[in-house]
């Protein structure tokens, strides 16, 4: 064997070295806290959110008013499903087939009807004017539960988005504020349907070096070593529990294996879809099947997979609905049929609903008066049918539900009290929620 391949024991500085580099955006050596400040989890559930960027339109998907004039009811035909009461858009026939395993809230409203401040709101609980200008205030729903979660196993973070993070396109506020940098997602790379799809690097950038490290190769079979040998090393008691955290992931195999969709079979594959709705879906079962406890799905391709459909509404749908018909609903059956839909809860909605008319440019414009949010799993109760719209889909008629409402059910299937307080820059205490509270038809 290469005397240069051979391991070395690493000594306390060695290990810092190491432990306090950067993967994704997220610094290793500031995982989040959550054991060490005794925030233990209450339960090891997980969430997946399909976040619908640019606000789904309620009335082409699951709020159908087939009575009303063309222009309100829209092009789609409706189709009844395993759920008394509900029908669905013909364009989601597997939908229908799952239904029974989910539950519909059709009232939540607000009134911001610009997609940061909006965003901002659905992400964080907290309303924001000039989001943009403003920039991200509280932070997500995701970093909140890095914060008081963290991962649901060693080795694996605690929360991740796909493909893109918070940084990208208009920001979906999927940020930390002030909880830090240690508490941002990590970012899972590239578009999981593309061929060349990258996962995350989970080892040192190029201009860190290590003595005994001289290219990537070597490097990853270094730390392959490392992870069988790092608690023989010198030193390895001295470091607390979140710089230990951070070597575990640095160097341990766990986190790349969950990542790598190679590894699933091609008959699994197909069956979410070879799209980057259906690739996105899968890698987050992957993910939460591995330990971690908060993934996004953020998908934005201009009049394919972001939702703001102002022009060409039809058209648009008929590419994007069957896509993301297939992905969500395939993520669903998988979990039952894996024994996981108790402990993953499944959430889709976007920052607000569309328009009750159908305008000259064939779309719909911004609508925050009414918007709908489907829900699976998590300990909620399905087949449940949440409120009602009125005869156009523009207000609601029954039960009005606001963001805080929708955050607060979704901080409860995890275990966390939504009026639970975490401290700001001056230490100040924080509702996680400011308003709202857990669906009760859903708990």
């Amino acid at each position: 064997m290469d005397a240069s391949l051979r391991f070395r024991p690493l000594n306390r500085r060695g290990f810092l070295q190491v432990g306090g580099l950067g993967v994704g955006g997220l610094s290793l050596a500031t995982l989040n806290r959550a054991r060490a400040n005794g925030l233990a989890p209450r339960n090891d559930r997980a969430v997946i959110l399909f976040f619908q960027a640019g606000g789904a339109s309620q009335l082409d998907t699951y709020d159908l008013k087939p009575t009303a004039v063309p222009e309100i009811r829209g092009p789609f035909e409706p189709i009844a499903t395993t759920l008394p009461g509900w029908q669905v858009c013909d364009l989601l026939p597997h939908h229908a087939r799952v239904a029974q395993h989910v539950s519909l809230v059709h009232s939540i409203t607000h009134n911001l009807s610009v997609h940061d401040d909006a965003t901002h709101w659905l992400q964080t609980g907290y309303p924001l004017l000039n989001a943009r200008q403003r920039g991200q205030t509280h932070p997500s729903q995701g970093s909140v539960v890095a914060k008081m979660r963290g991962a649901n196993q060693r080795g694996m973070p605690p929360y991740v988005c796909i493909p893109e993070d918070y940084r990208s396109h208009l920001g979906f506020y999927e940020g930390a504020a002030y909880l830090g940098q240690r508490h941002v997602a990590l970012n899972a790379g590239g578009d999981p349907s593309l061929g060349n799809y990258r996962p995350p690097e989970f080892t040192p950038p190029g201009s860190v070096t290590l003595p005994q490290l001289e290219d990537r190769q070597r490097l990853l079979r270094s730390l392959d070593r490392l992870a069988r040998d790092i608690e023989l090393c010198a030193g390895w008691e001295e470091f607390d529990e979140v710089q230990r955290e951070a070597l575990r992931l640095t160097t341990g195999s766990a986190a790349r294996q969950a990542f790598d969709l190679s590894a699933e079979p091609a008959p699994v594959r197909a069956r979410y879809g070879h799209h980057a709705y259906g690739q996105s879906a899968l890698l987050a079962r992957r993910l939460v099947e591995a330990g971690v406890t908060f993934v996004t799905i953020n998908l934005y391709e201009k009049d394919v997979d972001w939702w703001d459909d102002h022009s060409n509404i039809e058209k648009n749908l008929r590419v994007r609905l069957p896509r993301y018909d297939q992905a969500l609903a395939t993520l669903i059956e998988d979990l039952h049929e894996r024994g996981l839909a108790e402990r993953v809860l499944v959430a889709a909605f976007g920052e607000f609903g569309r328009a009750p008319r159908i305008d000259a440019a064939v779309g719909r414009g911004h609508w925050p008066r009414a918007m709908s949010a489907l829900l699976s799993g998590g300990g909620l109760k399905a087949g449940q049918v949440v409120g009602a719209t009125t005869s156009d889909g523009g207000e609601p008629s029954q039960r009005p539900l606001g963001p805080g409402d929708l955050l607060a059910t979704i901080y409860h299937s995890l275990g966390l009290d939504h009026r639970a307080t975490l401290p700001d820059r001056q230490n100040r205490p924080i509702a996680l929620v400011p308003e709202g509270e857990p669906i009760r038809e859903l708990i």
